[in-house]
């Protein structure tokens, strides 16, 4: 322990020297890079986890700091956010430390009020000061992440409780002054248009605060709730909290005004119980009536980011109260009439802010939906203006086509997320009289359809560009008709809404017959796209066990298209489906498209069975050859080639479906594959040059897609064993020559003694050809590593799945399991440390691997050089501080098998001898008695995760910590001591009561019934910890510094 103090006392001379020089930087530099280096180094001294700085020293910093900027307020900008972000962590970290007896770092508002009494640069340092102290407080740091996370919570919840709705207060009061004497403003001053901003940013980080620890953000924003605590009540029950806001917004320039907005959108969602019935509907018919009024004079939404933030402040409206409440504020009727103009208006105006577009659908989605629950008395008038909003989005795309492709602009069809989430918003909509929605579809489908077979049929005459606009056209009218059949699931439909969709659906299948006839000369991919998305809700809502049979849709299609039932029209769909594939191999997005609905379509227990009765099907299955799919020859890329996989999937399940023991259909299917693995063989066992070239590597990375695809579907075990049959013992010694020549290949989880021997030369293979390659950083993760993950995967699968009696090996002289372990020690060894826990997937196989070894092979682990060994306890220690919980216990149960048998090879009859020699002829043993310190970091490690972290493992964390502590007694002794020691003099007897209680009743062994009194032990001691940290006075940093060191 005394080199711990020793270097301990060395850091803290280090950080008092590096103030020192960090102060005289800051007062005599004259360049304000000089001070922004200063303030950076000052701020990376403050935010390290072993912290070095006494008490005495982070306050002088802090007041410093404020002296500093309060003296100089002229600084460089991003100098004096330095400083701020320096005054901000400084505050955040020390929040619990005390000082004769008062927390040192709390008198923010004071510390800070001298800056709101001075000049106007003044006054904006101070709010910069407890803005930026708001967003610290609020945000995980890289500082908070190399901390405990509950640590985080606790000063972010105090800091709620005793200085958030002070701060807001502030806020508003020095808006309140500012709006007040708006006239004798210049907003061409740049101090006070910073000011103002600033005090705005200040009121929205308070709004925006993570008041529960929910941690929400941007990606969940139409379902924020903003749960203001219920001692800020009074704020929002006094009219002119939110009264203020929409004052600033008509009064302050389009370059301020957003900000104001963007905190009356954080008002209208705060959460509905903070008010009673009575308080609610006043302070939603406030709301309502200041919308209503920016609606009256729109001039200000000419701004994007006023109308952007206008649009989520509308969705606001709904997502938080209901339309019972909505329609019972006053004027009501004059606000939905100027909410339906202002959206039909902002849907023609297609080109301006088309990010917004999703929140104007959401709040006539959410309305839309609110229907059958609505019990007011009033009218909520939706059937009066939802149609023009519906109408208004239609036309509006269909005229957006033209103008796309004549000035060349970005295709809003090209955003396929966008699209799809304005489509399943518009599927609500439009089902609000969807009889007006039908009408408008088949008029506008009717003409376009006409248009285009006229000018089909005349072709030599009609331009190129008019042949485009109408197909563009037509591409948005079968995407819409596709989302209004889907829109079906969230109605209770009634007959004559089926009959609607069949006029639809029989409309979308003659175009599919016109464009389909035309695909030899040409086609357009988009409305491929379409009509694929169409069937997809099809699907959904018209096909499978559920479906009525009496269904008016198939009785409209039996009528005009002669479909009379279901199988009719999967032959149908089939038949799309194969001409697909035959017409768009070229084509990713169709064939990618087209597979899944043949995947969708083949999971269907009823759907499947009907299917395969099919003559279509059956064509499938008996040629699944590139000469009839284009897209399952080599002269596609290796990317799409990840489709052959689904294919063979769904045809696997077809096949399935009447297979039973027929080994003849089975070798008949796999006749194809079949005659491709015969044809590579003779070319990959020549002895010529011309098994190198790229056609054979793309036919063997096809082949093993396909063979992927086939596994997964075969998920019986007569199934699954035809499939073995066929591929091994034949064609696995292909699959090897192919990772002899080649680096990059793709190998499923081995399955028996015979396959892990294949396994194990193709891991071998591999490892000794990726061992000699350099690969640049940039592509180490797909060049190399992803590679390595996947030959650990392998190994774990092989290891942990009892396929194999390993013993075996040994016993008849087989070198494949050790060969396999000496290739992954030296893959290993070839991966630096740091990227072990920087690529995610090759983390979790690693250490999965790992603890399967040290489970069943131990002994492999113990015979390893040193320099492995020590690489693996390193990695371990690293592991047990990992983020992903699944990587973290795996490390705990790899230390546990590795202290257990360190533990059974230094004891006898299960007790440690104190003073006892330890073997010598044990390699593992031998690196512990080299390295002691390792286990010893380790057990810091696993305490300190235990007393102060947000420990989500305990129970694992517990099994290793107890035989930690049995190797090491004396250093734990060492340790407690001096934790004890740490804390207030006041808390020392109740911290050597706790470690007393921890070790009551545990004896020198590592028997089950020996771990689980400790388990309950450490369950008691971690509650007894926890509860003590609730407390002002324990001094959590110098304890945790001390576990660290």
């Amino acid at each position: 322990m005394l080199t711990v103090d020793r270097v301990r006392a060395g850091e803290a001379a280090a950080a008092a020297k590096g103030l020192n020089q960090c102060q005289m930087l800051l007062e005599r530099g004259s360049s304000p890079y000089s001070q922004l280096l200063a303030t950076t180094t000052l701020t990376k001294l403050i935010s390290r986890t072993a912290q070095v700085l006494s008490l005495a020293q982070r306050v002088d910093i802090r007041n410093y700091v404020l002296s500093y900027l309060y003296n100089q307020p002229k600084l460089t900008p991003f100098v004096v956010q330095g400083l701020v972000t320096l005054f901000a962590r400084i505050t955040k970290l020390g929040w619990f430390d005390t000082q004769d007896e008062d927390f040192a770092f709390r008198n923010v508002i004071t510390d800070i009020h001298r800056f709101l009494q001075g000049n106007a640069d003044h006054c904006m340092i101070g709010v910069q000061l407890l803005s930026q102290l708001t967003c610290e407080m609020n945000q995980i740091s890289e500082a908070d992440a190399n901390r405990s996370l509950t640590k985080h919570r606790k000063i972010a919840s105090s800091f709620r409780d005793t200085q958030l709705f002070a701060i807001f207060q502030l806020a508003c009061q020095l808006l309140r002054t500012a709006y007040e004497s708006r006239k004798n403003l210049n907003f061409n001053d740049e101090s006070q248009h910073e000011l103002l901003k600033q005090l705005l940013r200040l009121a929205h980080n308070c709004l925006t605060f993570d008041f529960i620890g929910t941690s929400t953000d941007e990606s969940s924003d139409d379902l924020c709730t903003v749960q203001i605590p219920t001692s800020w009540r009074p704020a929002f029950l006094e009219v002119s909290t939110l009264q203020l806001f929409f004052d600033l917004y008509s009064s302050l320039p389009v370059s301020l005004s957003p900000l104001a907005l963007s905190c009356l959108v954080q008002i209208a969602s705060v959460r509905r119980s903070l008010f009673n019935n009575a308080e609610r509907g006043k302070f939603l018919n406030q709301l309502v009536t200041g919308v209503r009024e920016i609606l009256q004079s729109p001039n200000g939404l000419q701004d994007p980011n006023n109308y952007h933030e206008f649009c989520r402040l509308l969705s606001r409206l709904k997502s938080n109260y209901q339309l019972g409440e909505l329609v019972t504020v006053d004027n009501y009727p004059d606000a939905i009439r100027l909410m339906a103009k202002f959206t039909v208006e902002s849907l023609q105006m297609w080109q301006f802010a088309p990010n917004s577009i999703h929140y104007l659908l959401s709040l006539w989605q959410r309305m839309v939906a609110s229907v059958p629950y609505v019990k007011a008395a009033e009218p909520h008038l939706l059937e009066t203006y939802t149609p023009e909003v519906t109408q208004a989005y239609i036309t509006s795309r269909l005229e957006s086509v033209a103008v796309v492709i004549r000035d060349g602009l970005e295709d809003p069809l090209d955003d396929n997320g966008m699209v799809t989430q304005q489509l399943d918003q518009l599927s609500v909509i439009g089902r609000c009289e969807y009889g007006k929605t039908c009408q408008l579809l088949v008029q506008l489908f009717d003409q376009s359809a006409a248009s285009y077979q006229e000018m089909i049929a005349s072709a030599n005459t009609t331009s190129k560009l008019d042949v485009t606009v109408q197909e563009g056209r037509l591409t948005w009218l079968v995407y819409i008709i596709g989302s209004a059949v889907g829109g079906r699931i969230s109605f209770n439909s009634n007959d004559e809404h089926d009959a609607m969709d069949g006029e639809l659906v029989c409309r979308v299948l003659q175009l599919m017959r016109l464009t389909d006839s035309r695909l030899a000369q040409q086609g357009c991919e988009k409305l491929e796209l379409a009509l694929m998305s169409f069937f997809e809700q099809f699907r959904k809502i018209y096909v499978g066990d559920q479906v009525q049979k009496t269904s008016k849709v198939y009785r409209r299609l039996s009528d005009v298209l002669g479909l009379n039932d279901e199988s009719m029209v999967l032959s149908v769909i089939i038949r799309k489906i194969i001409t697909n594939l035959k017409y768009w191999g070229s084509s990713e997005q169709i064939v990618s498209k087209t597979l899944q609905l043949l995947s969708d379509l083949s999971v269907g227990y009823g759907t499947v069975r009907k299917l395969v009765k099919l003559e279509e099907v059956g064509f499938l299955l008996s040629h699944h050859t590139a000469e009839h799919y284009p897209f399952l020859g080599v002269n596609v890329s290796v990317t799409e080639m990840r489709c052959r996989s689904m294919f063979y999937t769904s045809l696997g399940r077809l096949l399935m479906v009447d297979l039973g023991e027929d080994e003849e259909k089975f070798d008949q299917f796999m006749m194809p594959l079949t005659q491709a693995f015969e044809t590579l063989g003779r070319v990959m066992m020549s002895s010529n040059s011309g098994y190198n070239s790229e056609e054979v590597r793309k036919s063997v990375i096809g082949l093993a897609r396909d063979l992927r695809g086939l596994a997964h579907a075969f998920n019986t075990k007569v199934s699954y064993m035809m499939l073995f049959e066929w591929i091994y013992p034949q064609y696995t010694p292909i699959l090897q020559r192919a990772m002899e020549i080649w680096l990059q290949f793709d190998v499923s989880s081995p399955n028996g003694i015979l396959l892990f021997r294949e396994a194990s030369k193709i891991i071998c293979t591999y490892g000794s050809r990726i061992l000699n390659v350099n690969v640049p950083k940039e592509q180490i993760y797909p060049g190399k590593l992803k590679g390595i993950s996947i030959c650990f995967s392998m190994l774990k699968a092989s290891l942990s799945g009892n396929y194999v009696n390993f013993g075996v090996f040994r016993l008849y002289g087989d070198e494949a399991l050790d060969n396999s372990l000496k290739t992954f020690v030296k893959l290993l060894l070839s991966v630096p440390q740091s990227d072990l826990l920087d690529y995610p997937k090759l983390s979790q196989t690693y250490y999965f691997l790992l603890e399967c070894l040290a489970t069943d092979h131990m002994s492999f682990l113990a015979t390893m050089e040193p320099q492995v060994f020590l690489y693996i306890l390193s990695s371990i220690s690293e592991g047990l501080n990992a983020i992903d919980t699944m990587v973290c216990t795996g490390c705990c149960a790899t230390l546990d098998h590795i202290v257990t048998y360190l533990f059974k090879q230094v004891t006898s009859k299960g007790k440690i001898r104190r003073g006892q020699v330890i073997p010598d002829n044990d390699a593992l043993v031998q690196v512990i008695k080299v390295r002691p310190e390792l286990l010893q970091q380790m057990l810091s490690t696993v305490l300190n995760i235990i007393m102060f972290e947000d420990c989500r493992n305990q129970w694992s964390m517990s099994r290793p910590l107890l035989g930690l502590i049995l190797l090491n007694e004396e250093y734990f002794e060492q340790l407690r001591d001096q934790i004890i020691q740490a804390q207030p003099s006041d808390k020392q007897t109740a911290m050597a009561t706790w470690f007393k209680n921890l070790m009551e009743g545990i004896e020198r062994n590592l028997l089950t019934k020996n771990r689980d009194r400790f388990t309950q032990n450490l369950s008691v001691f971690r509650r007894d910890i926890n509860d003590s940290l609730k407390g002002p006075n324990v001094t959590t940093t110098t304890v945790n510094d001390m576990m660290t060191s």
